[in-house]
């Protein structure tokens, strides 16, 4: 998914956990043994009444990109410079895929607080 978002600030809404319900709409809201992705934070993602454990099995900062499992899933994220703005990558499941386009979309077009946004 591309946008016009810088690849710094998408990289930090992926790496700052606490931000993720505000990207990605099948995330209401998630708990974490830690603030920040490393290898081996633990949580649970909260989708409406479900509980999804994840853990966290790789993250590389200066490559920006890592790697969770949840669901029984693994899925492969990472954020590219491109230019005008930013290229995200996935590799995940093909029944998961539909899922992520929208919360990519909102993390490389989201704007700042307060603004709204526009497809």
């Amino acid at each position: 998914m591309r946008g016009p978002r810088s690849a710094a600030d998408v990289w930090e809404d992926y790496a700052r956990i606490e931000r993720w319900p505000t990207w990605s709409p099948q995330i209401t809201s998630v708990t974490a043994s830690a603030d920040r992705i490393a290898t081996g934070v633990t949580g649970t993602v909260r989708s409406g009444p479900l509980k999804i454990p994840f853990t966290v099995l790789a993250v590389d900062e200066d490559a920006r990109t890592w790697t969770w499992r949840a669901a029984g899933m693994t899925l492969d994220h990472g954020v590219l410079d491109l230019p005008g703005g930013c290229g995200t990558t996935l590799r995940a499941p093909a029944p998961y895929r539909p899922v992520a386009w929208p919360a990519l979309w909102r993390l490389t077009h989201r704007q700042q607080p307060g603004h709204r946004l526009h497809r």
